[in-house]
């Protein structure tokens, strides 16, 4: 997927305008760029991952796109509690379905903790796609939707869907916090 479908499959969750946002598992920085362009001059990301790799090809993505210091590159595990300022968002496309079934709601719950009053959790994720090497955990929608009641925190929006190559939909989701 490129930025620009990656930013119109988010555009109805992140609002644009100055906010601080995460983006846990960043990897080689797609999404990153999306919020980027949906945050705009002013707003200021978080991208973490655990691989070394992926973090110096979107260290080299973000000197291209000239975003400077509005960007911090962090290694480092999402899955962990993780020491990040309050956070008016934070986004797990194409990351949530690596942590293993019976650690996601723990790992909703951490990242849920990080996020101001009315932060927004973004997640981005398949739907009717059976797991695999590359997808080893799919979250589909009525998995989020039962992850979020579990933790009782508010309900997902749909906000963008897209097939995928690979099978299955792609969606985006919002929960806004109270």
């Amino acid at each position: 997927m490129d930025v620009r479908a990656a930013a119109r499959l988010i555009q109805d969750a992140v609002p644009p305008g100055p906010a601080t946002w995460a983006d846990l598992g960043a990897g080689t920085g797609t999404f990153t760029l999306a919020l980027a362009s949906r945050l705009g001059p002013n707003g200021r990301i978080i991208a973490l991952d655990s691989d070394v790799a992926a973090l110096a090809a979107l260290r080299v993505v973000i000197k291209r796109a000239a975003l400077g210091d509005r960007v911090e590159v962090r290694e480092g595990d999402f899955r962990e509690r993780l020491d990040v300022p309050p956070l008016d968002g934070a986004l797990l496309a194409n990351a949530l379905h690596f942590v293993p079934e019976n650690e996601q709601a723990d790992v909703l719950a951490r990242v849920a903790a990080l996020l101001r009053p009315r932060g927004r959790l973004v997640v981005v994720d398949y739907d009717g796609r059976r797991a695999n090497a590359w997808v080893p955990f799919p979250v589909s929608k009525h998995r989020l939707a039962e992850l979020l009641a579990t933790l009782r925190l508010p309900a997902a929006t749909m906000v963008g869907t897209r097939p995928s190559l690979y099978g299955g939909v792609l969606y985006a989701a919002v929960s806004v916090l109270d």
